[in-house]
């Protein structure tokens, strides 16, 4: 009975899992359409666009990722060797580590462009997206500095016996370190976190100081107006602290997933629960910037009312 519940929720979570991969890879495909469009129209392009639009083709390749994995985790294949574990947990870090990268660098470009002239940052205001590529990938590569570790211990699980694996799927684990080097690697992946989550809620607290003082000079100006009309820069700063919100929130549920993880011994249940919240960002961001972007709903509005009329 216990094992035909067991299986019974390992079905469903293997829908769940699919369906998440899958309202994930449509509101990225749309969003990642959306800017493919406006770069093609060449309107005035924002410091924030190439990289809001860098998110979803990052987040489109992870979902992707994580459909092959779920494909090994709800049914074990033999085609798995070293080669293929380690390149598939170097391309899981790959992607992950950009798209926190990328996120950072939004909230930071973000609290840039709203600072006055007088600012010390006004002087970053008018850089090219060149400069904006070239912080990402410095990001990036300060991010993969501490993550290498994690494909390089990745192994076939079929040639190994040993019980203390972390499992990636039922065919690929990540192969048990030394105390020190375990204990090493933690603390640098520590720092690691808080030196990019540290920018993010700098940031965003920035930002947040930015609104509020704004808000109390309009309200001290215009005392018996209504509540003040947002400008266009206001409202992304606040679609853009919402993403920021959800993505500390989705990592710490990660952390705190993770660590359930490792108390339930590769538990597959606790590992498929992992992997989604691991995505859920990827998942979900895409769908804050179409609810909460008005151009964004105004062009597939007149998008869908052309298909009609036609």
């Amino acid at each position: 009975m216990q094992t035909a519940n067991k299986q019974h929720g390992i079905i469903n979570l293997r829908h769940t899992f699919f369906s998440e991969v899958g309202i994930g890879m449509l509101g990225n495909a749309i969003l990642l359409l959306f800017h493919i469009v406006k770069f093609l129209s060449k309107l005035r392009l924002k410091p924030t666009d190439v990289i809001i639009a860098l998110l979803p083709l990052i987040h489109l390749l992870m979902l992707l990722n994580m459909g092959i994995i779920a494909a090994d985790m709800f049914e074990s294949r033999d085609f798995w060797d070293d080669l293929k574990c380690k390149s598939l947990a170097y391309l899981y870090r790959f992607l992950r580590g950009l798209s926190i990268c990328t996120t950072c660098l939004l909230s930071v470009l973000q609290a840039i462009t709203l600072s006055p002239r007088s600012s010390c940052l006004a002087k970053f205001k008018h850089r090219s997206p060149h400069h904006s590529l070239s912080s990402l990938l410095l990001l990036w590569v300060f991010y993969m500095c501490f993550s290498a570790h994690f494909s390089i211990s990745a192994v076939a699980n079929l040639n190994v016996t040993t019980q203390s694996l972390t499992l990636l799927t039922e065919s690929c684990a990540i192969l048990p370190m030394s105390y020190f080097l375990g204990r090493l690697f933690s603390m640098l992946g520590i720092f690691r976190d808080v030196t990019i989550i540290g920018l993010m809620v700098l940031s965003s607290g920035y930002m947040v100081a930015f609104l509020f003082r704004h808000k109390r000079q309009f309200q001290h100006l215009h005392s018996n107006s209504l509540s003040p009309k947002a400008s266009p820069e206001q409202r992304a700063t606040r679609n853009i602290l919402l993403l920021m919100s959800f993505f500390v929130f989705m990592y710490c549920l990660d952390c705190i997933v993770s660590s359930s993880r490792i108390m339930w011994k590769n538990d597959p249940i606790c590992r498929s629960l992992q992997i989604m919240v691991a995505n859920g960002y990827a998942t979900f961001s895409p769908l804050i910037f179409i609810s909460t972007e008005k151009q964004i709903l105004n062009f597939f509005k007149s998008f869908y009312g052309k298909t009609v009329n036609a």
